[in-house]
């Protein structure tokens, strides 16, 4: 399974729903706050094409990382399986 972290911002709803669905997978990640990290906020920009894009998910560490933009529920749970997660349930 691939370490997980979650860019995201306070007052994003995507950011959120992502946040309480991988909880409720029960999926470990580490969140990172663009709003109060600069340096997490550039990376995010950049890897976004100049957007503030959140949420912005890398599964992954090293060299081999899948970089997942604003993924709908099931967008999410595909790149989980992918990556080695065992999903208990199916997002609605």
């Amino acid at each position: 399974m691939l370490p997980i972290t979650l860019y995201g911002a306070g007052d994003c709803d995507d950011t959120e729903r992502t946040r309480l669905l991988l909880r409720t997978l029960g999926v470990p990640f580490r969140e990172v706050n663009i709003d109060c990290n600069s340096d997490a906020e550039r990376f995010v920009v950049f890897i976004n094409g100049g957007y503030r894009s959140t949420p912005t998910l890398v599964l992954g560490e090293g060299k081999f990382k899948i970089v997942i933009t604003e993924p709908t529920d099931q967008e999410l749970e595909q790149a989980l399986i992918q990556s080695g997660y065992s999903i208990a349930r199916t997002a609605q």
